[in-house]
């Protein structure tokens, strides 16, 4: 390429992750490629009902499908890997890289969800470059963070290098001797960084996150001390964590019964991969877990955010159907209530507690650190890459704005450096880096079925009636569109004065006022043969018409629901002016 030719920009859309705690996913778009970076998910808040996965809108994906050239897979959480099997369904993807442990949980995703024929997974190791498409190169340098095998990456485009780091804290001290690779970032700092993307999750907290190593001393108290069952829950993808509780186990002669689909799932593949290190006899079903004194008992359990299917939520509210709290069983929750998720996790407690169970929790016990970095772990990461433009991402507005501050404070210019939201396109030349517009962004979210997505309409009506209930009305008309009975009326979960019979009364009379008016729309009058109704559309406007009426009798929001019976079959006109019924096919034929 010819010095003076103008190169075109890289664009920069990032899907998830921003505004946000969760469902990380981002394109890179150069020319006619497309690459992404990781696809996860979130979960539902309280509002959302039915619902079991929240994903990010991926309408500029699905009609740009024809770029995708590839994924980079950073590490293997469900906020950064969660979204893939559901996306696969609508698009492909020709090729997915990421860590062995990664990509492990990946395929068995992929495999349960019917997918795994549309992509091709490739693991890597340190330091492995793989070129996707013509434009890119893709370099995975190891970090540290609360799962095995997680990286960093350097992402060399046609503008310059881009750093996008992933999740990631610096730990010095790791639990499985892997290294952040911090000669391989300066390597790239000292060569030149055009763009550093940056995990913006602790950046409200001063100083350095501790070591995951920090936790066992505290976690071996606790072991010490109790006497009767000791249970521990913790992230199911904590394998730093989940290590550390086997060797607990082992030094103080527990065996283990772990408790959770997640969790066996990832202890099984982090053995496979050698993460995580123990004894086959440490490691018993929970049907022999039974038979072993309590003293000498571990029940390693998911359920550390409170989640309602989980096996800490089951045991807590007695639905377990083979566990039951005892006087005297130790809980131990380490990890920290995610945001949003508080409410759920000290009313877990609390059961817990109510049972006889001695529950250890909070940050003061030092049972457990975050995966993500604080302030000076972030200006480390700055000074190592010397960027010439920032993005901060992964993180609510306030920790993108606070991240930007703290990169302010190292020197990089703030017009150098944007505060973006999900679905805007971010344009990055040798020389520049702006704002360009914005694709389609928001939610998709999926029901709990798995199967479907949930519409807007939709989740606006359970909504709906969740907070004001529902009325059901059931009718049915004759042929001269009037009431054969009278019509029926519940109501669930609408708080009323009015009594029963009375709103019985007056649904009838609101009916009859409507068809007396409207009927003829629906039911031209005979000038041929057949009587023709339009039954479907006689049945929206009642529905309607009743629901605006219901409302402002009720003083309150409910969703109304008609059922309209209609008869059989249509009446004939014949010569007197009388109507008699028609016959149907099969009698005539007969």
């Amino acid at each position: 390429m010819a010095k003076n030719e103008t190169l075109a920009a890289l664009k920069i859309i990032p899907l998830g992750g921003l505004h946000e705690i969760g469902k990380n996913t981002c394109v890179f778009e150069y020319d006619d490629e497309i690459i992404l970076l990781d696809a996860g998910l979130a979960f539902p808040t309280d509002g959302m009902h039915g619902v079991n996965i929240v994903l990010p809108d991926m309408t500029y994906i699905r009609e740009n499908r024809h770029k995708i050239k590839g994924m980079i897979v950073t590490h293997g959480h469900e906020d950064h890997i969660g979204g893939i099997a559901f996306h696969l369904k609508q698009f492909d993807i020709p090729v997915i890289y990421g860590p062995r442990l990664a990509l492990a949980m990946l395929e068995g995703k992929l495999e349960e969800a019917g997918v795994r024929e549309r992509t091709e997974l490739r693991s890597v190791l340190p330091r492995d470059v793989m070129r996707i498409g013509k434009h890119f190169f893709v370099e995975y340098i190891r970090n540290t963070h609360s799962i095995a095998d997680s990286f960093t990456v350097a992402i060399h485009t046609p503008v310059g290098l881009i750093i996008h780091t992933g999740d990631f804290k610096f730990d010095h001290t790791p639990v499985d001797g892997e290294h952040f690779d911090l000669q391989r970032l300066a390597e790239h700092g000292e060569k030149g960084v055009l763009c550093l993307m940056s995990d913006s999750t602790n950046s409200e907290v001063p100083g350095f996150t501790p070591s995951e190593r920090s936790v066992y001393p505290n976690l071996d108290r606790v072991f010490s001390q109790a006497t009767g069952r000791l249970f521990v829950t913790t992230f199911a993808s904590s394998v730093h964590r989940i290590n550390m509780v086997l060797q607990l186990a082992q030094k103080y002669k527990r065996v283990v019964g772990v408790v959770g689909r997640s969790m066996l799932n990832l202890i099984a593949h982090a053995r496979n991969l050698g993460y995580i290190k123990c004894d086959d006899n440490l490691l018993l079903p929970l049907q022999s877990v039974r038979n072993v004194p309590d003293e000498n008992v571990l029940i390693l359990t998911t359920g550390s955010q409170g989640e309602p299917m989980s096996a800490m939520t089951r045991i807590a509210n007695q639905e377990h159907p083979h566990i039951r709290i005892r006087q005297g069983d130790t809980v131990v929750f380490s990890a920290n209530p995610i945001p949003g998720n508080t409410i759920a996790v000290v009313t877990v407690i609390d059961k817990l507690m109510m049972q006889g169970a001695n529950v250890i929790y909070g940050r003061d016990k030092g049972i457990h650190v975050s995966g993500h970095g604080c302030q000076e772990d972030q200006k480390l990461m700055i000074a190592l890459t010397k960027p010439k433009f920032f993005l901060p991402v992964h993180g609510e507005h306030r920790m993108l704005v606070k991240h930007s501050q703290t990169a302010q404070s190292m020197g990089i210019p703030a017009e150098n450096m944007v505060i973006i939201q999900n679905g805007n396109i971010v344009e990055l030349t040798e020389e520049s880096i702006r704002v360009a517009g914005k694709v389609a962004s928001g939610l998709e979210l999926v029901d709990t079925s798995g199967s479907g997505m949930v519409s807007a309409k939709v989740l606006q009506e359970r909504q709906r009636m969740a907070e004001e209930g529902i009325v059901t009305i059931a009718m049915a008309l004759d042929w001269n569109g009037k009431l054969i009975a009278k019509p029926e009326i519940h109501l669930r979960g609408v708080v009323t004065s009015i009594e029963r019979s009375l709103l019985q009364k007056w649904v009838q009379q609101r009916i009859e006022e409507i068809l007396s008016v409207r009927w003829s729309e629906f039911a031209p009058s005979f000038d041929s043969e057949n009587q023709e109704v339009d039954w479907g559309g006689l049945q929206g406007l009642l529905e309607r018409e009743l629901a605006r009426s219901l409302r402002k009798e009720l003083h309150c929001q409910p969703s109304v629901t008609l059922l309209m019976q209609i008869p059989d079959e249509p009446p004939v006109k014949v010569s007197d002016g009388r109507r008699r019924r028609t016959r149907t096919a099969a009698q005539v034929a007969s």
